[in-house]
């Protein structure tokens, strides 16, 4: 996750590879211009960040009624990109058809994100990691074409606590029959309205009854693309999507 619990939440679990001080992926994308608009329980909070200036939350929307028959309010696109990702062992097992047909769901969704997403309090929870368009993104190496072969990822966990603190798990069964988990604890920090920075410490690694740290610390930034009370989506700084469901 983050390499877990960006995730940082949303933020990559873990880093995609040891060398640490590495950027995640970047498409800045802008919001359309609502055409309608609708209130959600979602009110400002304060993460540190260096913007003061306040605006009135709402709802950005711009939907394609070209086809009647499409459902495209928000509820139906969430249920939509979680059918698309649900057992695909968090989108590796997805063709590329696949992966452009989630991406184009979570695009329609982030016309319905909330216009100050780092200030919205429904980022806070526990979240699981359930899909990311690079398999290596959340979970780095344990997460690669030859580590999925050692390792069998059991959870991939992001908790976002208040005000600025995240913790990202990758747990496993290595070989099989050896349990075992990854996890980095981060600072949180709002570079804008949409934009979050988490950096995070030397990963902790527990397998059996052995538990150190290795590696320094890492970086990674995320955009908020949407978020409601079930999901939430992120983008790297340079491009991977992530899509976040809440744990209950």
């Amino acid at each position: 996750m983050t390499s877990m619990a960006a995730s940082a939440t949303s933020v990559a679990l873990l880093p995609s590879k040891l060398v640490f001080r590495g950027r995640f992926e970047q498409s800045r994308s802008k919001f359309l211009t609502p055409s309608s608009a609708s209130s959600i329980p979602c009110h400002s909070i304060s993460i540190s960040s260096p913007f003061h200036r306040r605006k009135p939350l709402g709802i950005q929307a711009s939907v394609s009624t070209s086809d009647p028959q499409v459902r495209t309010g928000p509820d139906d696109l969430v249920a939509s990109i979680l059918s698309k990702v649900t057992g695909s062992d968090r989108g590796v097992l997805l063709s590329e058809e696949k992966h452009k047909e989630v991406a184009e769901v979570a695009q329609e969704l982030q016309k319905y994100c909330v216009n100050e997403p780092v200030k919205c309090p429904l980022i806070f929870g526990a979240w699981d990691v359930v899909y990311c368009s690079v398999p290596t993104s959340p979970g780095g190496g344990y997460r690669s074409a030859v580590g999925r072969i050692f390792f069998k990822t059991k959870e991939m966990i992001q908790v976002v606590e208040a005000p600025d603190t995240i913790k990202n798990k990758v747990s496993f069964s290595a070989l099989g029959f050896l349990d075992g988990q990854v996890s980095l604890t981060g600072k949180l920090t709002a570079l804008d309205d949409k934009w979050i920075r988490v950096v995070f410490e030397s990963p902790e690694l527990k397998v059996g009854g052995l538990e150190f740290r290795y590696g320094g610390e890492s970086e990674v930034q995320l955009q908020i693309t949407y978020i409601d009370d079930k999901v939430r989506l992120g983008k790297g700084s340079r491009g991977s999507l992530f899509v976040f469901q809440r744990r209950v």
